[in-house]
């Protein structure tokens, strides 16, 4: 056989094989690659693409997490912007103009949505999530804390901030990073929530704020801010502390609205100083974008406030992060055209059947005892049931769903509970009646199977999948 002719096969061969695989089959291409140290050389842009997509598919599907509140599906149009604003930085405001008036825009409609007092005396911004704005509204409080203590010759390096002992870990990481004493006010069975019980007990001339949240992360409960507002309108009363609340309403501010009109929880109340929220929560905009907004600007600062000239003209802003995406923004504009109040409504409404059906079925399995339903935000939880089973624990059951795909997370109560196990449920946009009809098909399977066990299952088969709020 001539040279020629083997070099002929030889060819054929390697593009019969690249024809099959154009990727890791390639003479000399890289399949794997260091974990930690750069690669000396460059690869193809397919073969650096399918290294990557290969091993993100390994973190299961985004549509079966029912841990996270964050979104996991937009359509078609949503996707396309999302590609094309891919570059915008948020922060630039004088080379994106255009997405600097849109981000205003936003935070006007929050504004107007949350029934601001005066909507031409109001500021807000957007963020990098919810806990950025957390930290904003936070560092709002502590500062006309101060300056007010300044004023008045008195002492101010002794701030605290009153909240729940089931608040999300933002606040405590508010309360490290700032320097402010976290007074935490217990969770029991009688008052899972804040609620103004005995809040006398932690108001004082240090007290900065009352945080109150609007859709609690453990259950999904609201904490009831209009009781919190009279609680402390009897404490000035008493004492002569005016003190102000920020709602934490990650989730709760983008439902309330639209399926409790008759709740009072935002502006109305006198004493909320400032409301946050997760455009990518409730939002349905994709990670990560928040909002927050304050009731005048006479709550907010100036020297929280950095002034950015564009077009000839004043942009205030503010934030502790700098370069941003701003797709998102873009994105939370988009959905708030595409959906209007009405579309809102109709897809929160939806998330809240589904959440209400899921919960009453759970309820129907006898295992279970509720500790929410989802008639708050779409999120609910259910304790193992007294006395049900020595076997077998929810920790368990959690880890027998995620062998079916699905991520349905048991995690202990807040501290003063801590000995309460609870398994939670969120329900976003993209979860279906059908797809939860196969959920509980799930959940009642194992459950069975749980319940067939003899004996406890080897504790290394049980170790549960702790879950950090």
């Amino acid at each position: 056989m001539s040279s020629n002719t083997s070099r002929a096969r030889q060819s054929t061969n390697i593009d019969s094989l690249l024809s099959v695989n154009p990727v890791f089959v390639r003479p000399g291409e890289a399949t794997e690659f260091d974990k930690f140290v750069m690669p000396d050389q460059p690869s193809l842009p397919e073969t650096a693409y399918q290294i990557v997509h290969d091993e993100a598919i390994l973190d299961g599907n985004s549509r079966l997490n029912l841990a996270t509140f964050v979104t996991t599906w937009m359509d078609d149009e949503a996707k396309k912007l999302y590609a094309e604003a891919a570059d915008k930085n948020m922060i630039d405001k004088d080379e994106y103009p255009a997405t600097a008036a849109i981000e205003e825009r936003c935070w006007r409609m929050l504004a107007d949505l949350w029934n601001v007092p005066n909507v031409d005396d109001t500021i807000g911004t957007s963020t990098i999530g919810s806990s950025e704005a957390c930290m904003l509204g936070g560092l709002a409080l502590k500062r006309i804390w101060q300056e007010k203590r300044k004023a008045e010759g008195k002492p101010f390096d002794k701030p605290n901030l009153i909240m729940s002992a089931a608040v999300q870990v933002v606040w405590e990481k508010f309360c490290n990073y700032w320097e402010v004493e976290a007074r935490f006010v217990p969770v029991t069975p009688d008052h899972m929530v804040l609620d103004g019980f005995e809040l006398e007990k932690y108001v004082d001339e240090n007290t900065i704020g009352v945080v109150a949240i609007l859709g609690q992360t453990f259950t999904g409960a609201y904490e009831p801010v209009d009781a919190i507002a009279k609680k402390l309108d009897e404490i000035q009363a008493n004492t002569g502390l005016d003190v102000k609340i920020h709602v934490d309403g990650a989730s709760g501010a983008m439902v309330a609205p639209f399926c409790q009109p008759e709740l009072e929880w935002d502006f109305k109340i006198d004493r909320v100083n400032s409301i946050s929220t997760s455009g990518h929560k409730y939002g349905l905009v994709y990670p990560g974008v928040g909002w927050v907004v304050w009731r005048d600007k006479a709550v907010l600062p100036e020297s929280m406030i950095f002034h950015v000239s564009y077009l000839g003209g004043d942009m205030p802003t503010l934030a502790i992060n700098f370069s941003r995406p701003g797709a998102q923004v873009l994105l939370q504009y988009y959905q708030f055209l595409r959906l209007g109040r009405e579309g809102y409504r109709a897809v929160q409404q939806n998330s809240l059947d589904v959440a209400q059906y899921l919960s009453s079925e759970i309820a129907k399995i006898g295992a279970f005892d509720l500790v929410s339903k989802g008639d708050t935000i779409p999120v609910f939880a259910w304790v193992l049931k007294d006395g049900h089973t020595e076997n077998w624990s929810l920790y368990d059951l959690a880890d027998r769903l995620r062998m079916k795909g699905w991520l349905v997370p048991a995690y202990p109560m807040a501290d003063d509970m801590s000995d309460m196990v609870l398994q939670r449920i969120v329900v976003k946009v993209g979860l279906s009646h059908d797809l939860a009809s196969a959920l509980l098909a799930d959940i009642r399977g194992e459950v069975e199977f749980l319940d067939s066990l003899k004996a406890p299952l080897p504790l290394e088969a049980s170790n549960g999948s702790h879950f950090h709020h």
